[in-house]
C-alpha cells in the first residue's frame, strides 16, 4: 500500500464521513438539540472524529518522507489533536468538488469556477453553522437564528459587512476572521480568473485578425509559387526544342 494509493481509496469513504458529521453538526446547530436529544448527535460526531484521526496517522504512517509531511501538515494535527476545532474537518468536502470536474469540461478555467463556487458555498455554510454554534446563546446575541447566520456569512465572505449582524463571542470573531480572509481568497481567485478570460480572448481576436490578414497574402504567394513553376517549366521546355 502506498501513500498515494491510500489516499485514492480513503477519497470517498473521507467524503461520506465528512458528509455525516456536517448533517448532525447542522442538525444539532439548527436544531438546538440539548441533553439525551443531542447525544447520539455528539456520539456520531465523535465516531467521525475517530475516522479522521485514524486517516491522519494513516496519511503519516505511509508518507514516503515522514517528516516533510508533518511539517507541510501542522494544521491537520491541530484539527485531529483539538476536538475544539473538530468542524473545521468540514473542508473535507472539497472532495466533493471533484465529482463536478468531470462535467465542467478540461479547461483550466471550468475547473477554477467550479472549485470556486463549490468553495464558496460550503464555506458560507459552514461559516454559519460555526457562529451561530458559539452565538446563540451568548447574552446579547446579535445572530440567534440560522437565517440570520446565513445573511452574516454571505455578507462576511463577500467582504461588505453591512453591520446589522456580528457576533459578540471570541470564538464568533475568530470564524469571521476566518471568513473574511478566505473571501479575500475567493473574490481573488475569481478576479484573476476573470483576468486570464479576458486575456485568452484578447489573444484570440489577435490570432483570428492576424489569419484573416495574412491569409490574401498567402494566397498571393501561392499563385505566384504556380506561376513561377509553370514559367520553369516553359523554360525547360523551350531549353529541349532548341537543344533538338
Amino acid at each position: 500500500m502506498t501513500h498515494q494509493r491510500y489516499r485514492d481509496l480513503a477519497e470517498w469513504p473521507l467524503m461520506g464521513t465528512a458528509l455525516i458529521f456536517l448533517a448532525a453538526y447542522a442538525w444539532q446547530v439548527i436544531g438546538r438539540l440539548e441533553d439525551s436529544g443531542a447525544s447520539w448527535l455528539e456520539a456520531v460526531m465523535w465516531a467521525t472524529w475517530i475516522v479522521f484521526a485514524v486517516d491522519y496517522a494513516a496519511n503519516l504512517w505511509l508518507a514516503p518522507r515522514r517528516w516533510d509531511w508533518f511539517v507541510r501538515n501542522l494544521h491537520e494535527l491541530l484539527i485531529v489533536a483539538l476536538p475544539f476545532f473538530r468542524p473545521l474537518r468540514l473542508l473535507r468536502l472539497v472532495t466533493l468538488l471533484s465529482v463536478l470536474h468531470r462535467t465542467v469540461g478540461e479547461t483550466l478555467r471550468g475547473r477554477v469556477v467550479t472549485y470556486v463556487a463549490g468553495s464558496a458555498g460550503m464555506l458560507i455554510f459552514v461559516g454559519a453553522l460555526a457562529v451561530l454554534d458559539v452565538e446563540q446563546s451568548a447574552p446579547d446575541a446579535k445572530i440567534v437564528t440560522f437565517g440570520d447566520a446565513l445573511w452574516w456569512a454571505i455578507t462576511t465572505i463577500t467582504t461588505v459587512g453591512y453591520g446589522d449582524l456580528y457576533p459578540v463571542t471570541p470564538i464568533g470573531r475568530m470564524v469571521a476572521a476566518a471568513l473574511m480572509m478566505s473571501g479575500i481568497a475567493v473574490l481573488g481567485v475569481v478576479t484573476a480568473s476573470i483576468a486570464s478570460w479576458l486575456v485568452q480572448r484578447v489573444e484570440d481576436t489577435a490570432e483570428s485578425v492576424a489569419e484573416a490578414v495574412e491569409e490574401p497574402v498567402r494566397a498571393e504567394v501561392a499563385e505566384l509559387v504556380a506561376e513561377i513553376s509553370a514559367l520553369r517549366r516553359e523554360i525547360a521546355e523551350l531549353k529541349e526544342n532548341r537543344t533538338l
